[in-house]
């Protein structure tokens, strides 16, 4: 537009400046010669800038194509690829210290992994990850995660995530998506999450006694985003076994999963999405409670979750409320047995669930204050187990929390959380926690 503008004044300009000029400078047909060059550069641009835009607006719409393609909803989940090929390496760093007002806390009627458990109090470092990933090529993307964590006074390494994921040019139905190793599954809200970025600092109690804080055992699991104006995904995967609420599976392929979730905006400021998720095992052998607390048989649990966000603003980085809650059933059909109690195989039909509700509400772009209430309701154990760490006696563990957190950036946030657990009977326990996440290097867009 500006060449065409300059153009325009130069051919006006050109004629005027030739009046006022002697006469022995030009004759007419000079003048006339001059006029028509200019008249044929003008063109020449005038050509040449159409050209151009013609291609730029094919480019524009090439890659808003492109864009659609790829394009998945926040509310998905998904991560952001960065870096194409080129290795996105970071490192996440979670300490807290600790308080505690009972020396040790066992969740009554539950038998608890070892990540379920409390914690150690006192000063801790907590997870160190370490995450490694890109783009394989044009058609799949690939992640790692390990985790250092102290163990028994020695530092281990664990495998948290390793796993493929194939790109929107992959060969497959648009929608469809593939992902492949090990990963934390979705499996209700938090689950396919890190535990870094939770909006408290330990994990709700369903969390903890269902799924030993995360379940990510190896498999694979398909997912499909319908073309519709309103988020719907529809998904499943198949699993080796292993991982808790699983356990030692025989065949290799010892659990299963279905999911559905819908969601969407409303206004400008609103958004939510609602979802519905099972995971079917047969357990072989599976252990908790140090070893002594073992079941076997099949485990079938459900859940739902329901999130909803509000940015009265707007601009949810200014100020937000989140209101989260998720429910889950477990029911269970085969045999416990609890070695230090001296019960042995025990014949176990039932059900318990559990379940959670938190709010957070974003103040200011730095300070956040939120509130959770989190419940279990025990199975009736039966009279073999008496006695046993699978007996509530007729309580139902509970916990209340309370946290306040300063985020300086995206890559770092302190926060501070008082806790009343009562997991057992008269036993209430009084817990504080500080706590810091930091990031260094690459970090992905945290999951709606």
């Amino acid at each position: 537009m500006m060449t065409r503008l300059i153009c325009s004044v130069a051919a006006l300009a050109v004629p005027l400046l030739l009046g006022n000029a002697p006469a022995k400078a030009a004759n007419d047909s000079e003048t006339q010669a001059i006029l028509t060059e200019i008249r044929a550069l003008k063109q020449s641009y005038e050509s040449q800038i159409t050209k151009l835009e013609k291609k730029f607006s094919e480019l524009e719409k090439s890659t808003a194509r492109s864009t659609a393609k790829s394009a998945i909803p926040a509310t998905s989940g998904r991560g952001v690829r960065d870096n194409s090929f080129n290795p996105s390496i970071g490192v996440i760093l979670n300490a807290k210290a600790t308080t505690f007002s009972l020396d040790a806390s066992e969740i009554a009627g539950f038998g608890i992994g070892e990540e379920g458990e409390r914690g150690k109090e006192g000063l801790s470092l907590g997870e160190t990850e370490l995450n490694f990933s890109a783009n394989v090529d044009d058609k799949f993307y690939g992640s790692g995660t390990v985790a250092i964590v102290q163990e028994d006074g020695e530092d281990k390494i664990e495998l948290e995530e390793a796993y493929i994921q194939t790109l929107p040019d992959a060969p497959l139905p648009e929608g469809v998506r593939i992902k492949a190793g090990r990963a934390f599954w979705t499996l209700g809200y938090l689950n396919d999450h890190h535990a870094h970025s939770d909006d408290f600092t330990d994990r709700p109690l369903p969390y903890r006694a269902f799924l030993n804080k995360a379940f990510n055992d190896d498999g694979v699991q398909v997912t499909y985003i319908l073309p519709t104006d309103t988020f719907a995904e529809l998904g499943g995967g198949v699993f080796r076994g292993d991982d808790f609420p699983s356990g030692s599976s025989s065949s290799g392929l010892g659990a299963w999963s279905a999911f559905a979730r819908v969601g969407g905006d409303f206004g400008d400021n609103h958004s939510w999405r609602l979802g519905g998720y099972t995971l079917q095992s047969d357990v072989n052998s599976r252990t908790s409670n140090e070893d002594t607390v073992t079941f076997a048989g099949q485990s079938d649990l459900y859940a739902t979750d329901l999130r909803y966000t509000w940015a009265p603003t707007g601009n949810p980085r200014q100020r937000e409320l989140i209101l989260q809650a998720e429910y889950f059933y477990r029911d269970e059909d085969g045999t416990y047995a609890d070695s230090s109690a001296g019960t042995g195989n025990v014949a176990f039909d039932d059900g318990s669930s559990g379940w959670y509700a938190q709010s957070i509400f974003k103040f200011s772009p730095a300070w956040r204050a939120g509130l959770r209430y989190t419940q279990l309701d025990a199975a009736d154990a039966p009279a073999g187990l008496v006695g046993s760490a699978l007996d509530s006696s007729g309580h139902n563990p509970y916990a209340m929390s309370i946290m306040g957190d300063w985020t300086n950036s995206e890559f770092g946030r302190i926060r501070l959380q008082f806790s009343r657990e009562e997991l057992a009977e008269g036993r209430k326990d009084n817990q504080t926690y500080l706590q810091y996440v930091m990031s260094i290097g690459a970090h992905g867009a945290h999951p709606f």
